[in-house]
């Protein structure tokens, strides 16, 4: 009776795969590294990077089943409640600049559900486009303040078709030339001058877009004593995990390549911002076209996207801001005010905090005159540096855990030898920092301001408040 309530490792797999990768995955990798060269890239950073970092969950979720708060859990078990707490604040502030995007993302969608072009949004005054993305983050931050979350379940509903959308674009791309062969495709050349890359600047500070991508499989750990035969059946399903994300990765880069030519997307930065805000939509657009479906699978991903971004960004303004103020550990190192809860359970001073700090990177693109394109494009390489950070917190755990081998025993071990272990969690923490800080780097110096500026500022807010709570206490 036992074992049928345990998962499978295949089920494991098909669990992950929904949580890690998403179709934005595919055209960011194809944009930034030159179209089907991000082939090379993907097979190195699978291989060298994501792989061993799956299995570093696997073995701290089994390490600590019963800590239930991931991340900040394993390093307040392994180090300390003070770590614990920055390993939570880290959590919560990299949401900060997500959210900025998720308005901005979610108004890019509803406009192409409605005018169906890029033209439409991308000629409107910056200042006018960040002005409504204000107000549409204001009114969803009144969501989050009420203690609602009617968005959580059409979250779940828009990522799991957003998934499958992403499924089925690479199914339908790889069939259309047999169905229109008239469709006006691209010819692919995969000789070895053509898939290798150019390792330049550009190549070395688009890295953090791979790492952003593949990140995030520490939501999973809670799964893995669950999984039959933990001990075999977590890098099953694992490995299985890294080789249907390596096969979509592939497989949709050499479907966007019949459709978009790299040196279009790099013939300007006007173009190249365009093509990372537009791109998904231009490819169900094409996609639609090959089947003489009209505008139709461009709307249905449209409406999907629109309903992903705004119900995301309501729980990304809700959730991290609990999993911070709620995990009682981190508490003692967090002012009063901040805790401070309206009468529907929500935590109204945190809400206005992220009201400030996410409100001010939005206002703040209005300076950069980057265009309405530009601004996504922005914030995606913002994200790109900042996101990543959280999971360098993974890798001090695991890094802590095998140093502390003898209070610690895990079910499932990533590798037996300790030496082994200690050396894939510094490679892991060195690929994750570096990938980050060379990701800073832009050609517009306003993107990178805004790059070394936000990190700078969320951590030195990270470092104040348990100043400030300490000489709370102190006048108590």
């Amino acid at each position: 009776m036992e074992k049928s309530k345990k998962i499978v490792w295949y089920n494991l797999a098909f669990m992950a795969f929904s949580t890690v990768w998403g179709f934005g995955n595919v055209l960011n990798g194809f944009v930034y590294f030159n179209g089907i060269q991000v082939i090379f890239s993907w097979v190195l950073m699978f291989a060298l990077y994501f792989v061993p970092y799956a299995l570093m969950v696997g073995e701290l979720g089994s390490a600590f089943k019963e800590s239930g708060g991931g991340v900040s859990s394993w390093i307040h078990e392994t180090m300390g409640p003070k770590l614990a707490y920055y390993a939570g604040w880290t959590y919560w502030a990299c949401h900060v600049t997500y959210i900025a995007s998720k308005s901005s993302g979610g108004l890019k969608a509803l406009s192409w559900a409605v005018f169906r072009n890029a033209e439409t949004y991308d000629s409107f005054p910056t200042i006018a486009v960040q002005l409504v993305t204000l107000v549409v983050f204001l009114f969803f931050c009144w969501v989050a303040s009420r203690g609602l979350n009617p968005l959580k379940k059409l979250a779940t509903l828009a990522g799991t078709s957003m998934f499958v959308m992403s499924i089925l674009y690479i199914i339908m791309m790889f069939a259309a030339p047999a169905i229109n062969p008239n469709g006006g495709y691209l010819s692919l050349d995969f000789s070895l001058d053509k898939i290798v890359p150019q390792f330049n600047v550009n190549y070395f500070t688009s890295l953090s877009i791979l790492v952003f991508a593949v990140g995030g499989c520490e939501k999973i750990s809670p799964y893995v004593n669950k999984v039959e035969n933990p001990s075999k059946g977590f890098p099953k399903g694992m490995i299985a995990l890294a080789i249907m994300v390596m096969v979509c990765a592939i497989l949709g880069t050499v479907a966007m390549g019949m459709m978009f030519d790299p040196s279009v997307i790099n013939g300007s930065a006007e173009s190249f911002n365009s093509y990372v805000s537009n791109g998904a939509y231009w490819s169900f657009e094409k996609l639609g076209e090959y089947y003489g479906l009209g505008d139709t699978l461009l709307v249905i991903y449209a409406l999907c996207n629109m309903i992903g971004q705004f119900s995301t960004l309501v729980i990304s303004i809700d959730a991290p801001l609990r999993m911070l103020l709620e995990n009682e550990d981190s508490r003692q190192f967090i002012p009063s005010k901040l805790l401070k809860q309206n009468k529907y359970g929500a935590y109204i001073n945190g809400i206005k905090m992220v009201v400030v700090l996410s409100g001010s990177i939005i206002l703040i693109q209005i300076i950069g005159g980057a265009g309405a394109a530009g601004v996504l494009a922005q914030l995606n390489k913002l994200n790109s540096v900042c996101m990543p950070m959280r999971y360098l917190w993974v890798f001090v755990a695991y890094i802590a855990l095998r140093k502390a081998h003898d209070r610690f025993n895990p079910e499932y071990k990533f590798v037996k030898n300790n030496k082994v272990a200690l050396f894939f969690g510094v490679w892991c923490f060195l690929v994750t920092a570096v990938c980050c800080i060379l990701g800073v780097y832009s050609t517009d110096i306003f993107t990178m301001l805004l790059n070394i500026i936000a990190p700078i500022v969320l951590t030195a807010l990270g470092i104040v408040l348990p100043n400030i709570a300490k000489r709370e206490k102190a006048k108590q």
